[in-house]
């Protein structure tokens, strides 16, 4: 991943709406300042919601990166 919405969901109000519920239901307990937090959301990237899905989307075009990639 060339991008980490994890560590970007801090300061990008996007992410933080898109993806907040994925990650307290994919990743509680898990630091989300820590590079565990990047690699539980990428390894439940399938399982994102549409409205996580759709705020990676609007970051990556804003931030001209590729974050996750449908398999």
């Amino acid at each position: 991943m060339l991008a980490s919405p994890v560590m970007a969901q801090r300061e990008d109000q996007g992410l933080q709406l898109g993806c907040a519920n994925d990650y307290f239901r994919l990743c509680a307990g898990v630091d989300p300042n820590s590079d565990e937090a990047e690699a539980c959301m990428t390894k439940n990237r399938k399982r994102l919601s549409p409205d996580c899905r759709k705020a990676i989307g609007v970051y990556d075009k804003k931030t001209g990166t590729k974050s996750f990639q449908d398999d």
